[in-house]
């Protein structure tokens, strides 16, 4: 799903590929629609992914592991999707509203950030800058799609049987239903929600929840950040929702933080009184933001963050890389 998005975001943004080259990590073969042709797909190797300029890895893990450093040694950019090196001390981790400058010449390899992250990263960059933000308390509702295509057609598919079931008794209580069936995700997601995103560890901690958490230092540069998450699954096909807590060093107002975040590059701040919702998120490229009020003490504000998580989370902040690249002047023929 971020493979599509991100070509038609190279068309539709114009970025200047002499030759788009599209290849299967899989055993899927499939074609790309770019600038009007079809073009096949072929498996993956290494020799041919080296013949190019810069390579988008948009798949597992272990491609990244198995790609990503020796391309980076042999000179090609790599902008990799996967978390397999977004907390290598050696591999920038970017968001380019956030830390652009983390961006160097001789870091081949650099890292995209963690779909939930980003859009918090984004909204609550400005007010970090100005006042410091030393605590991030946050809980996430996640779309289905964050969880890949496997997940989205089990979704679609329990909420096709969840319909013909929702019938009520005569005296209005709703009768007992057994859950439908599920593999992809680790509870059934239609009609439902459920805390878990990824793995626990021993603390209890799912594995969204760590990502989440120390991908914010490393993008903010805040290595002492006190950070709390719950990630939710919720049954939304696109659109991570967040809705956070920031404690900051220096008091911060709602009306001061709707000064800064109006200003900001890649927000979209929504009038008071009003909120972006996942709904009216999805296909937008815009962080976007609302419901800024004081929080429980006069340096802690709360506010909701909503981003689509294809676009910002992932395809969009790709792209935003590589045009970074191309004004500095750093991307082009090897």
């Amino acid at each position: 799903m971020v493979g599509r998005e991100l070509v038609a975001l190279l068309e539709r943004r114009r970025f200047p590929a002499g030759e788009l080259r599209p290849f299967s990590s899989g055993r899927a073969r499939f074609s790309v629609r770019f600038r009007g042709r079809d073009i096949p797909a072929p498996a993956a190797d290494a020799r041919s992914l080296a013949s190019c300029d810069l390579v988008f890895l948009v798949s597992s893990e272990a491609v990244a592991r198995r790609y990503a450093p020796s391309l980076a040694r042999r000179g090609v950019w790599v902008i990799d999707d996967s978390s397999e090196f977004r907390l290598d001390p050696g591999v920038p981790l970017v968001v380019p509203e956030v830390n652009a400058s983390a961006l160097s010449r001789e870091r081949r390899l650099i890292a995209g950030p963690n779909c939930t992250m980003t859009g918090l990263a984004v909204a609550g960059w400005p007010l970090h800058r100005a006042a410091r933000a030393t605590r991030a308390r946050i809980a996430s509702y996640q779309a289905v799609s964050g969880a890949g295509r496997a997940a989205l057609a089990e979704f679609f598919g329990q909420s096709r049987g969840l319909a013909g079931r929702l019938d009520f008794a005569r005296d209005g209580r709703a009768p007992l239903m057994p859950g439908p069936r599920h593999a992809a995700l680790p509870r059934a997601i239609a009609g439902n929600v459920f805390p878990q995103v990824g793995r626990f560890d021993a603390a209890g901690h799912s594995g969204e929840e760590n990502k989440v958490a120390a991908e914010l230092r490393k993008v903010w540069d805040a290595p002492g950040l006190r950070v709390s998450v719950t990630a939710v699954r919720v049954p939304v096909v696109r659109g991570h929702a967040l809705a956070a807590w920031l404690s900051f060093a220096r008091p911060m107002t709602p009306a001061r933080a709707r000064s800064l975040l109006a200003k900001a590059p890649g927000l979209e701040l929504s009038r008071e009184g009003d909120y972006p919702t996942p709904l009216d998120t999805a296909g937008r490229e815009p962080v976007r933001v609302g419901r800024l009020r004081p929080g429980a003490d006069p340096r802690e504000l709360a506010l909701w963050v909503v981003s689509d998580n294809l676009l910002k989370g992932a395809a969009l902040n790709s792209v935003q890389i590589a045009e970074l690249l191309l004004r500095r002047n750093w991307l082009g023929p090897r």
